[in-house]
């Protein structure tokens, strides 16, 4: 699809018609589309790498928005299905799997810099997730308690997880990535956060490895 600059869209947001939250909404020539994935301004590779995954290979129609703090990359949706189209493709329902599968690989890498790096690079670590959640509006995240509690809790017996949609989770992933690279100054995480997926039950495993693979994000974590 296109590249686009700010002026040439309107952003809003919609209210999901089953639960308590608001959905991203670009308009763009008539055309809605709802957030999928956000990147920082630095990240402008990573970001049309992302967004011409979607296109080129997946057959999506999709836009990437360029402003002067982030790129993100936005999903066609129709409005007059949104009560469908939210729940399946927004990701308001996605399947609990793919949050403990998250919540594991952040408390793998959080647990991996604080046992090789130590307790001060753990504390920052902790710092720079939080900005991450309170940049991208991940809800639940919001305070330190709120940052603390999801380091530590465990994702495969929590009464509750986070409301999380798809775009929490891409950007998380993406994210999670790159504060990895920027502590270890390699990719050696990566297979670590790997293992610790096989606490999952193999039918999480299975399910969140194919969504994780058809994403392009599934080439970071390989």
């Amino acid at each position: 699809m296109f590249i686009l600059k700010r002026q040439d869209v309107e952003i809003s947001s919609v209210q999901h018609p089953k639960r308590d939250q608001q959905i991203p909404i670009l308009t763009y020539q008539g055309q809605t589309f709802r957030l999928i994935s956000v990147f920082n301004a630095s990240q402008e590779e990573e970001a049309k790498s992302f967004w011409r995954d979607l296109t080129d290979n997946q057959g999506k129609a999709c836009v990437l928005l360029e402003e002067p703090e982030r790129f993100s990359v936005w999903g066609k949706i129709r409005l007059d299905q949104l009560e469908h189209d939210a729940d399946a493709a927004a990701g308001n329902a996605l399947p609990p799997a793919y949050l403990r599968a998250s919540l594991l690989m952040l408390q793998g890498v959080y647990i991996d810099i604080e046992d090789l790096l130590g307790g001060r690079q753990a504390s920052l670590f902790q710092k720079d997730i939080a900005e991450v959640f309170k940049q991208w509006r991940f809800p639940q995240a919001e305070t330190p308690d709120a940052v603390k509690n999801l380091l530590a809790i465990d994702p495969l017996n929590a009464a509750q997880l986070p409301p999380w949609q798809e775009h929490h989770l891409n950007t998380l992933l993406q994210e999670l990535h790159r504060l990895g690279k920027a502590y270890f100054g390699n990719t050696s995480f990566v297979e670590r956060a790997n293992d610790i997926l096989h606490d999952l039950s193999d039918n999480d495993h299975a399910q969140f490895q194919t969504w994780l693979n058809r994403s392009p994000l599934g080439k970071l974590w390989r």
